[in-house]
């Protein structure tokens, strides 16, 4: 999974930190705390419009159905208190007993299941990236080759060799570059703390009280600029060391040909079609990213407590497929046919990588859901590129050619708007990115009832599944074709408007040229474009 961390890495605009990690973003504790959720004209903000949406035309209006929401993710915590209630629960199934009773193929599958766990319990944590597996198993043919003498048999995976060993290499000279440049960042924060507490007479720092704070020498001084600094951009030192861990666990797992952590889920490995492994543990060791995105789908509007999801009438499927590391297409495919037969209309997907060497797989599945009438809505990736030249898999173009009719590929935007509404990480493409909705400092629900401020397109994803599980909870009879049409139709546009290329320093493009609808999702024009679309 390569969605979340890399913007966690982008912040630490220090002069002695490497530009690979330097700041793009603007302070995150300048955006209003739903901001999201905001509406573009009243309230001068590229949010989504939901919460007029809500006041305007919903607040008197009964649910027709309620939406069930798959996250494909890295698990969900099942009892916070803002997500407990939103649970998505297999009513054919007893809880605990040990057996398949809707005989699914799943034990005890009562709300999600665990594609990368194993039925003893343990559970996958961390795995490779997918170049790195490509790496270790081309390696052994292809390490002492020479071009001239490959076989013409062995010419095409010679070929993707090549693409692999160089990629491989430099991610992984990158990854210990950005480690280096963290762990910098992380000792320069740390004696600033230090420095900070012993002069204030304090264990305890807060923003608001060092701001207040007049150092009487230069090294004080010092301390109060870097440490405000790292606070404007929303890192405190737990995110800071949380972001070294992360990357700590790239270069020692992720980029690690040596490492299989396979073994753990105990499937066959040369049988593509196998279906009932995993455990039913889904929210996994790792639940962080998953609640965050659930979060801002379904938290429990109105309660008093975290935040207010997006979706009024939902309820959430947890299906762990994404270790700290690249998801596997056999698993991926597996829960979207898991979601599909067990009533998701809305599959979410912030997850993404380079290579897809079972493409076959997840295409399969795909065409499956959209037979089925099942949405999917995916992140379209963070490395500020143009995903027509670089592909974040899966991706909507189904081998031979022809794109799925219920997908949605969503890039992020920025609180900030302006020449800086396309969030500078944000992947974009005119044909293959359909909207763009928020994704930069979204507050969500995290693990142990937690709410913590993200930024990606994994956040900008369950935004516009948000928005589509609310259409089809009011206007059930609409397909997947329809529900997406509906709100690429109904996005905010920015006439004329000329942002910053996402990757670039400088380079200004239309924002009508990032993507298929040109716009920012919007829910309440969606919903009344539904409206006349029911009517029709």
């Amino acid at each position: 999974m390569k969605l979340i961390r890399p913007v966690l890495l982008a912040g630490f605009a220090l002069a002695s930190v490497p530009a690979a990690v330097h700041a793009q973003a603007a302070p995150a504790d300048s955006a209003a705390r739903n901001w999201h959720l905001l509406d573009p004209a009243a309230d001068r903000v590229p949010g989504i419009s939901a919460e007029r949406a809500h006041r305007e035309l919903l607040a008197r209006r009964p649910v027709r159905d309620t939406i069930i929401v798959a996250i494909i993710d890295s698990g969900v915590e099942v009892d916070h208190p803002d997500l407990d209630g939103v649970l998505w629960t297999n009513r054919r199934e007893v809880p605990g007993n040990g057996r398949d009773d809707d005989r699914n193929g799943y034990v005890d599958d009562v709300h999600g299941w665990n594609f990368i766990g194993g039925r003893d319990g343990r559970n996958v944590k961390e795995d490779t990236y997918e170049v790195t597996r490509l790496y270790a198993q081309l390696r052994p043919r292809f390490q002492n080759a020479d071009s001239a003498s490959v076989p013409a048999a062995d010419r095409a995976d010679y070929t993707l060799w090549r693409r692999v060993k160089a990629d491989f290499e430099s991610r992984r000279a990158e990854e210990e570059q950005t480690l280096g440049a963290i762990k910098q960042a992380e000792e320069t924060l740390r004696q600033a703390e230090t420095i900070l507490k012993r002069e204030m007479g304090t264990t305890t720092l807060t923003p608001s009280a060092v701001t207040l704070f007049s150092p009487k020498d230069q090294m004080g001084q010092q301390a109060r600029q870097i440490y405000l600094h790292f606070a404007g951009l929303g890192y405190s030192l737990e995110r800071v060391v949380e972001a070294r861990e992360s990357t700590e666990a790239g270069v020692r797992f992720s980029l690690n040909p040596e490492f299989d952590p396979r073994n753990i889920v105990g499937d066959d490995a040369r049988n593509p079609n196998e279906r009932g492994y995993g455990n039913n543990q889904y929210e996994g060791p790792d639940a962080g990213h998953g609640t965050h995105v659930a979060g801002i789908v379904a938290a429990e509007r109105g309660n008093g407590q975290g935040i207010d999801g997006i979706a009024p009438a939902v309820r959430i499927m947890s299906l762990r497929a994404v270790p700290q590391g690249d998801e596997r297409d056999k698993d991926v495919a597996n829960a979207i046919r898991y979601a599909v037969d067990n009533g998701a209309r809305v599959v979410n997907m912030s997850f993404g990588k380079s290579f897809s060497p079972q493409k076959e797989l997840v295409d399969a599945a795909v065409r499956y859901a959209e037979e089925k009438g099942v949405l999917l809505v995916h992140a379209a990736g963070n490395d500020g590129a143009d995903i027509s030249e670089d592909p974040s898999f899966p991706t909507p173009l189904l081998q031979g050619g022809r794109r799925a009719a219920n997908w949605i590929e969503v890039g992020a935007a920025s609180w900030q708007g302006g020449d800086h509404l396309a969030a500078p990480f944000s992947n974009y493409d005119e044909r293959l990115v359909d909207v763009f909705a928020p994704g930069m400092a979204i507050l969500s629900t995290v693990p142990d009832g937690e709410i913590q401020r993200n930024d990606g397109t994994s956040m900008a994803a369950p935004v516009v599944a948000g928005v589509a599980a609310t259409i089809l909870s009011y206007y059930p009879q609409l397909t997947a074709a329809q529900v997406r049409q509906v709100i690429m139709e109904s996005a905010t546009r920015f006439e004329g408007l000329s942002v910053v290329r996402p990757g670039s320093e400088d380079e200004r493009v239309p924002f009508a040229q990032l993507s298929g609808s040109g716009g920012v999702v919007n829910l309440h024009a969606a919903l009344q474009l539904a409206e006349r679309m029911s009517r029709r």
